[in-house]
């Protein structure tokens, strides 16, 4: 690894079983020793997910973590967006992450806005700082977004949500560093100079991340589907390779000059703490030692 340290920041979802929150609390409890620069927790609209939403955003708040709500403007109104934003708001809450979301029946249908609602993700972003929000990230996409009809049309919808005033961007997961590279190219091309940030998929399943990537329209190398080929997904040595290819890629993007990342933890500790501990970020009562 360089000898600079990235600065690592944590994405988390709403547990939906009294299991899932003891898993959750162990979770906070050994990366929050890391020091994040930020964590997020992902957001379930409507009825009981959006009250896990608050919940899981004030579980984590109060650890003492600067904390960001993440918020989706598919199929809801301004009204009812206004309120969720007005009880964050009100709970302390200043920095968001803001997206669209995705049709109902995922991203094989086309995309439609709430007849109420904003109409991209732009309009969502200049909302969150009309009230109050001192700090919103959007997303990004490497390998394009499925809706996005080219490139530029793609780096446009990015554009639209920088001069609503997106503080940064955070990137749809991916495996091959190159895509990253030449994504931000582009980016700096049109003139913009937000931040971009590598968002980092630890694979704790690869069928799963595997399963995730086709569905979003992230690819798979054929050299990383052969290195988990016929491993027990609960097995060591799989957990043993993908702490490794993680590791690997954080690596080679901080020799390319990346100095900040955001994990998909999927509520889960192990992968994302041996990234760090690769990367020279160590708990606190250890960072003396090192």
């Amino acid at each position: 690894m360089s000898n600079r340290k990235p600065a690592f920041s944590f994405e988390f979802f709403p547990p939906k079983t009294e299991a899932q929150a003891e898993v959750l609390d162990d979770t906070l409890g050994r990366l929050a020793r890391f020091n994040p620069y930020f964590v997020s927790v992902t957001y379930g609209a409507g009825g009981s997910s959006q009250e896990r939403s608050f919940g899981t955003v004030a579980r984590v708040a109060k650890r003492g973590l600067l904390t960001a709500a993440h918020l989706t403007c598919a199929g809801a109104s301004r009204d009812e967006l206004g309120k969720v934003i007005a009880t964050f708001r009100a709970a302390g809450i200043d920095r968001f992450v803001a997206l669209r979301g995705d049709p109902p029946g995922g991203l094989s249908e086309p995309y439609r806005a709430h007849p109420e609602g904003f109409q991209d993700t732009a309009e969502l972003v200049a909302a969150l700082k009309q009230a109050g929000a001192t700090d919103v990230s959007v997303s990004a996409y490497p390998e394009r977004h499925p809706h996005s009809s080219d490139w530029d049309a793609e780096i446009a919808a990015l554009k639209r949500k920088v001069d609503a005033g997106a503080d940064r961007a955070i990137t749809q997961f991916f495996f091959e560093n190159d895509l990253f590279d030449a994504y931000v190219e582009r980016v700096r091309r049109a003139r913009i100079f937000i931040p971009i940030v590598p968002g980092i998929m630890p694979v704790h399943r690869f069928a799963s991340v595997a399963g995730f990537a086709a569905r979003c329209g992230a690819s798979i190398p054929a050299r990383l589907a052969h290195r988990f080929a016929g491993l027990d997904p609960d097995g060591e040595t799989h957990r043993l390779v993908a702490a490794a290819v993680v590791a690997e890629q954080v690596a080679d993007l901080v020799s390319r000059g990346v100095e900040a990342f955001h994990i998909y933890t999927l509520n889960r500790a192990e992968l994302t703490e041996a990234v760090c501990r690769f990367s020279g970020v160590f708990p606190d009562a250890e960072r003396a030692a090192a």
